[in-house]
């Protein structure tokens, strides 16, 4: 018999206007009551400016030590003068693209675009043009927005493909815009666009999913089943690029949701993210891949941190170890929540805030989400809990389809399940979801199935190793062979036949790395992910 869990199987909420702050039966969503089902994200941002119009809304350290900050009163001015200058150019109904780092104009122009009822398309500014091009032409973009480094060659690209306007986010933009136009806010609808994030392109050039404020808003409220943080109280940071639906929902969906302060780094540099943890007051870091939370722990002020404020810590984009996990919580005092989304809808499974934790699962499955393991081969087989296959999903998060690519969204999107492409399983006792690996990186030594996940595992234990990956490159004699990349901790020395030995204790024969590899740093993707990709092109 097949395995299905659905969100609200077993656990009933409530679907008012309001949500209660009811600890639902087994303990596993808890709701506040200020949580409310707002239509889209700018009803969220006016709910806030008219409850918290003081309190601050989005803050943006600067390098002298000096905030830009905007209340969250300022905040819906400063989105209502950009949606109606968007609106004025003709946007509504067309894309935006933002070419743009992290940054103050960089998110209200994502905002007001929305609210101009325009498809806001952030893209990451550190493409090369000829990566920039499909992906730009792809959106269609009727205005392009960018910061005053990329104006030329943004020029350059609009000229090329026919885009009207250039919009460069430079200083005293907003404060004109301000200027020029009322504070009324427009409020689009559910089903007007929203946001279009860029898969990761691993297989290819990268796919478009474009939301709708319904999508959109569908992530806020089942994020706030299993992470309920309080509204109005929380200081929040974030280090994740815009561009990429981690960063830009925890920027300008969630906070928003909760009325949390939102502090926004333009990059991640430890140095600065421990330094804001204490001089702002974090109590929830948005965080992001498990590389950040390796990167804090080796930087020379880590032991010298305040972590005092900090109770909540989120991962996701690629699985924690167990020992990164069960070390930052002893060494901080807070607590790392694994979760599993993707650019075509999130999230699919959260680690509960309340209620039981378990190492190495992405947690439990949200309200109105069903998640389904199917086996790998025709992908219409349920399998049953501790079976392990590949993750299918659906819910009125997700994307049914991606722009302009008819044959990709038929081979991602079958008969109303969107599939992952990941592998993993479901435990009997609670149903909690567990992430093996992708689906693409598993590894076929000589007929058996090998998890670089499993591997990675052990080799991130080892007291002398940073960090770690694990590819399979081509192999004449068991068709593919395990490859292992490692990084030391600074000063620490390991040699080949030390780690070989060390492996050999704990993996099956099959399972051992055949090749190892030293390397000063593992290469990172624009999201500060492992680029396995790259790894892989070494051979």
């Amino acid at each position: 018999m097949g395995h299905r869990l659905r969100g609200d199987d077993k656990f009933i909420f409530l679907t008012g206007e309001f949500w209660g702050r009811t600890m639902v039966a087994g303990g596993r969503y808890r709701l506040d009551p200020s949580y409310r089902r707002f239509p889209t994200v700018l009803h969220a941002l006016d709910h806030a400016a008219q409850r918290l119009a003081d309190r601050p809304g989005l803050i943006v350290p600067g390098p002298d030590g000096r905030d830009r900050a905007l209340s969250y009163r300022d905040y819906r001015a400063a989105v209502a003068a950009l949606a109606r200058h968007f609106a004025a150019l003709g946007a509504r109904g067309k894309a935006v693209a933002v070419v743009a780092g992290n940054g103050m104009d960089a998110a209200l122009a994502l905002m007001g675009a929305m609210a101009a009822g325009a498809l806001a398309a952030p893209v990451n500014p550190n493409y090369t043009q000829a990566e920039l091009v499909p992906l730009i032409k792809d959106v269609g973009a009727h205005v392009l927005c960018c910061d005053p480094p990329q104006e030329a060659r943004m020029r350059a690209l609009a000229a090329e493909l026919g885009i009207p306007h250039v919009e460069v986010l430079a200083a005293g933009m907003i404060e004109k815009h301000l200027r020029d136009s009322p504070s009324e806010l427009a409020l689009p609808t559910p089903e007007d666009p929203s946001v279009m994030f860029f898969t990761g392109g691993t297989t290819g050039l990268p796919k478009g999913a474009a939301h709708t404020h319904a999508t959109i808003m569908a992530y806020a409220f089942a994020v706030g089943a299993l992470w309920p943080l309080e509204f109005g109280k929380e200081r929040v940071l974030n280090v994740a690029p815009l561009f990429h639906i981690w960063g830009f929902c925890f920027t300008l969906v969630y906070p928003l949701f909760i009325g949390a302060s939102m502090v926004l780094l333009p990059a991640y540099r430890p140095g600065e993210v421990l330094a804001a943890f204490e001089r702002q007051r974090i109590t929830v870091f948005a965080g992001g891949p498990p590389t950040l939370y390796v990167g804090l722990r080796a930087h020379e002020n880590y032991r010298k941190t305040d972590f005092s404020s900090i109770r909540w810590c989120m991962s996701g984009g690629a699985p924690c170890s167990e020992e990164l996990i069960r070390a930052w919580q002893e060494e901080t005092g807070s607590v790392i929540l694994e979760g599993i989304g993707m650019s075509e809808g999130a999230p699919i499974a959260q680690m509960p805030m309340h209620g039981k934790k378990k190492v190495r699962s992405v947690g439990a499955v949200p309200p109105d989400t069903e998640v389904e393991i199917v086996d790998l081969e025709t992908g219409t087989r349920v399998l049953p809990a501790g079976e392990v296959g590949e993750i299918r999903v659906r819910g009125p998060q997700f994307i049914k389809a991606y722009r302009n690519r008819p044959d990709e969204s038929a081979k991602t999107f079958r008969d109303g399940w969107l599939y992952t492409g990941d592998i993993g399983y479901f435990d009997a006792e609670d149903d909690y979801l567990f992430v093996v690996d992708r689906k693409k990186e598993m590894i076929l030594v000589g007929g058996y199935n090998v998890y670089p996940r499993e591997i990675d595992e052990v080799l991130l234990k080892h007291p002398a190793i940073l960090e770690a990956a694990t590819v399979g490159v081509p192999d004449s004699f068991s068709g593919e062979a395990v490859k292992a990349y490692v990084a030391l901790k600074p000063g620490a020395k390991l040699e080949r036949a030390e780690l070989e030995a060390y492996c050999r204790e704990r993996l099956v024969k099959y399972k051992l790395p055949r090749h190892i590899e030293f390397l000063d740093a593992l290469p990172k993707t624009g999201v500060g992910k492992i680029n396995k990709l790259a790894l892989k092109a070494r051979g």
